[in-house]
């Protein structure tokens, strides 16, 4: 696992083989923050990574200047690897909560400007997620969500829905909450 920019550009930490976690490739990340900044300034952005897995995606969002980052993550492998990571960067602002991203999503009280979820592509109520995150009230008023997700699904019809991109098996839909959700 490699981070693409900012001030951890080049850093590689090695994932253990018996990960479940698969990290999003280095070219669909880089795609993924180009289209990411087109709609938000990083340095002045609360975000939060659901479904963090290796990490790979909140230290992009740590090395590009976040304000704040909170990484979710219920498996204990993935969350202790993550940790590990952390342990090395020591990067400001950086949280990471073990804990089940669904009940993160019921129970926060916090707001972010970003939310970004990869979940397993298996994940019973991904089709879901988009609606969830819309009606909850972790993703702030013109916010944006992005689901990372599998061909299979098209939320082109969702009322929030921006914009889909696909960089080989790695899909990203993009929604941003409206005024009439509050």
């Amino acid at each position: 696992m490699r981070v693409i920019t900012g001030k951890y550009k080049g850093r590689h930490f090695d994932i253990p083989s018996n990960f479940k976690a698969r990290p999003t490739t280095d070219f669909a990340k880089e795609n993924l923050f180009n289209v990411l900044r087109g709609y938000v300034d990083f340095e002045n952005c609360r975000v939060v990574d659901l479904f963090a897995g290796t990490g790979s995606i909140s230290l992009e969002f740590l090395s590009r200047g976040c304000l704040d980052v909170v990484s979710v993550e219920k498996d204990s492998r993935h969350f202790a690897f993550i940790r590990s990571v952390m342990e090395i960067l020591h990067p400001d602002h950086s949280r990471l909560l073990r804990m089940d991203a669904l009940r993160f999503l019921e129970r926060s009280t916090e707001q972010f400007d970003i939310v970004f979820a990869d979940p397993p592509y298996s994940l019973n109520v991904l089709a879901e997620l988009p609606e969830r995150v819309m009606r909850g009230s972790v993703l702030k008023v013109d916010g944006i969500f992005v689901l990372e997700h599998g061909k299979d699904h098209d939320f082109s019809k969702d009322l929030d829905f921006l914009e889909h991109r696909a960089y080989g098996s790695v899909n990203f839909s993009f929604f941003r909450k409206s005024r009439e959700r509050i």
